[in-house]
């Protein structure tokens, strides 16, 4: 833990982007505005939009901003584990998620890094604690979220109210045991999947209330795919800790 007055560590903000040329520049004015001390990595999956080609520009002329480029449209899930092994690979310290069209406030960021300043070696931004919230989502996108939430509580008994949140930030010395793993996981499956391995490494869980906005530029990247897979690996994980916990008992 650093005192509230010191010097932010050297922090990394994860950015994947599939098609978000329209959305991008906002978000990342507002980020770079909210926390100019934190370095940016716009992830791209060859986005045909030009959103990996607005990325490189804003990267030459702002040094605090970097791009990694990849090839197709791989998911979620490997864009982030690609932006935090290049983190890692340079040093940060603390590392988030964000997403690239400002459905979460980058103006919050800071939130998540005073509980890591506290102790928490992950700090989820939910959205279904006291004081979090959603905005001008339509009835089914809230039921769905809470609906999987509920779920995950129920078969995982992670003890997190929001495991699908994807405003995140993480201690490097826990990244750095998490990316050691396989981890083949996606969308909804991917933020499931890290909380309930950071859960298993005994790690220091926060959640702290954030507003979360509906996106007003491009596209959701939402499908049906995501959500199933989300559904398989959940009930499997969670059959697999019965299965556990029922050998622990009869030994």
């Amino acid at each position: 833990m650093h005192p509230s007055n010191a010097p932010l560590p050297p922090t990394l903000v994860v950015i994947p982007t599939y098609d978000e040329r329209e959305a991008l520049p906002g978000t990342l004015a507002r980020l770079r505005a909210a926390v100019p001390a934190a370095d940016v990595l716009v992830v791209d999956d060859s986005s045909p939009d030009g959103t990996g080609e607005w990325a490189e520009a804003a990267a030459a002329e702002d040094p605090s901003v970097h791009v990694l480029h990849r090839e197709g449209k791989q998911g979620l899930g490997p864009a982030y584990l690609a932006g935090f092994a290049w983190g890692l690979e340079r040093g940060y310290r603390q590392l988030a998620e964000m997403d690239a069209d400002a459905s979460h406030r980058p103006e919050q960021l800071p939130r998540l890094l005073e509980a890591v300043r506290r102790g928490a070696d992950l700090a989820i931004g939910s959205r279904w604690v006291p004081r979090g919230s959603v905005h001008d989502w339509p009835l089914r996108r809230l039921l769905l979220s809470r609906g999987a939430n509920l779920y995950v509580r129920a078969l995982l008994g992670l003890g997190v109210s929001d495991a699908t949140a994807g405003f995140r930030l993480f201690r490097a010395e826990l990244l750095e045991q998490l990316i050691a793993e396989d981890i083949a996981s996606q969308g909804y499956c991917f933020q499931i999947d890290m909380t309930r391995r950071s859960r298993d490494l005994g790690a220091a869980i926060a959640e702290v209330p954030i507003d979360f906005d509906e996106r007003t530029e491009g596209t959701s990247k939402m499908s049906s795919a995501i959500v199933r897979e989300a559904l398989v690996k959940v009930t499997s994980w969670g059959l697999s800790r019965r299965v556990q916990g029922l050998r622990k008992a009869l030994r």
